[in-house]
């Protein structure tokens, strides 16, 4: 795998806007990754995915990559300072310039706690982006609709997707596009979500307390809402948030 694409276009809208570091919270399924590619291409600032981080440090075999896979081939999880490591590193990247977007990262407080720190002190380089304050935020669903979106969800062999409750084949389990049988992903099962949201109120939700108590530029929106709407008022948020006149 190839180390990840940066972005070349230019940071700052046409009225100046700087949209600096942001930080997507959420349970499993709110959407983050949705609003995060929106984000990237209005502002052209990259997604920055944990998990592409740890795939491609694997592939690349980094230092980081091979202390990372060793432990989970014996069935243990990354360690925080593993993938604090990858994230720091990454940062570093030219295309972080004007700003960029976590997903799914912090999972922790530990991991809050230290990309804060990053941010105040040198090992952050001089960065514009890294002088500015974080700005988070919190992508609320209610449970149930989250359930649905999840143990719904269908999906080919060549990757279309479709939801059967929300946005269903003409035919059942058949994808309208190529006719191949559609199939539910593993970790897409009610006994995996339900799993999966036990992690996320036990490791996860203090990251958003966090964030809320110390100060930190923080909303939250209503997730449940169309994509389109969804993202226009994470625009908003972020207008107003860093004080601009017009986004």
């Amino acid at each position: 795998m190839s180390q990840p694409e940066t972005m070349t276009q230019p940071a700052r809208t046409e009225t100046g806007f700087l949209p600096g570091p942001i930080i997507l919270l959420g349970a499993p399924g709110v959407g983050k990754g949705t609003q995060a590619k929106l984000l990237m291409a209005k502002f052209g600032i990259p997604q920055i995915s944990t998990g592409d981080i740890l795939r491609d440090n694997i592939a690349r075999k980094t230092e980081l990559g091979r202390e990372a896979k060793a432990r989970m081939d014996h069935g243990h999880l990354v360690e925080d300072e593993i993938v604090n490591g990858m994230v720091a590193q990454r940062l570093n990247a030219q295309d972080t310039e004007g700003g960029f977007i976590l997903d799914g990262y912090p999972r922790t407080t530990a991991q809050a706690s230290y990309i804060e720190r990053l941010r105040c002190s040198d090992e952050g380089g001089d960065k514009v982006s890294l002088s500015l304050p974080f700005v988070a935020i919190n992508i609320v669903v209610d449970e149930t609709e989250l359930l649905k979106r999840i143990t719904g969800r269908r999906i080919c062999p060549s990757g279309h997707i479709y939801n059967i409750y929300s946005n269903p084949p003409k035919r059942e389990n058949v994808c309208d596009v190529d006719g191949s049988p559609l199939e539910q992903r593993t970790d897409d099962t009610e006994q995996a979500f339900h799993k999966r949201m036990d992690e996320y109120r036990a490791k996860t939700a203090p990251v958003i307390a966090y964030f809320n108590d110390k100060g930190h530029l923080f909303r939250q929106v209503d997730g449940s809402q169309p994509v389109e709407q969804v993202s226009s008022a994470i625009v908003e948020m972020l207008r107003h948030l860093r004080g601009k006149a017009q986004v």
